[in-house]
């Protein structure tokens, strides 16, 4: 009975990732180039810009926080727990999307924006989402738009835990911050020497 149960609930997860994939666009091909992010698909770099110009955030940081959080996969979820060994259980948390935004978070965004209809599978609105948390980790944790590493700190911890100081005690996150920044900095050399180069960033 167990086995019947654990193949079927396999079987329910295959369909729906089929579905899925069939309504989302692919990861780009390049994820470490900024400039083939953007050729392969054009509407994401004016999602950023528009976020950019809204929110302040660069598109360089933008994209390091997708790359993050979700190496691009529009309906990336937490990994289920398993019950039994081999029935899935309760996820994790509740992020989900390109950004992975929880549930309350996403929450407080559409009501502070008024974007009501937005989606954590919907490129833009994710990386809305994104620059509108860096203004708020701003103007609560005193952030510079221009500083990947802490303002993923406070996007990881949320300001009442950055501004308590509760990510300097986990090595890991002060690794994945480091990349973030990284990727952020890269993203945006690479961007302005392609915009430079390129009539179709103008």
């Amino acid at each position: 009975m167990v086995l019947r149960l654990a193949l079927f609930f396999a079987l329910l997860a295959a369909a729906a990732a089929i579905v899925s994939a069939c309504s989302h666009r692919a990861p780009p091909a390049q994820v470490q180039n900024a400039c083939a992010i953007f050729s392969q698909y054009p509407a994401w770099r004016r999602a950023t810009e528009r976020a950019e110009r809204r929110w302040g955030l660069s598109q360089g940081t933008q994209l390091a926080f997708v790359n993050r959080e979700s190496s691009f996969v529009a309906n990336a979820r937490p990994p289920r727990t398993r019950r039994l060994i081999v029935l899935p259980g309760p996820r994790a948390s509740s992020a989900q999307g390109y950004a992975q935004a929880l549930d309350g978070t996403w929450d407080w965004y559409r009501e502070q924006t008024g974007n009501r209809s937005a989606r954590r599978t919907n490129f833009a609105d994710a990386v809305d989402f994104i620059g509108w948390y860096a203004s708020m980790s701003q103007r609560l944790s005193r952030i510079s738009l221009d500083d990947p590493r802490n303002l993923y700190f406070a996007y990881h911890e949320g300001h009442t835990g950055y501004n308590r100081g509760t990510h300097n005690s986990k090595a890991w996150l002060q690794r994945a911050a480091s990349q973030v920044e990284a990727d952020a900095r890269r993203y945006d050399s690479q961007l302005r020497s392609c915009q430079r180069r390129s009539r179709w960033f103008r």
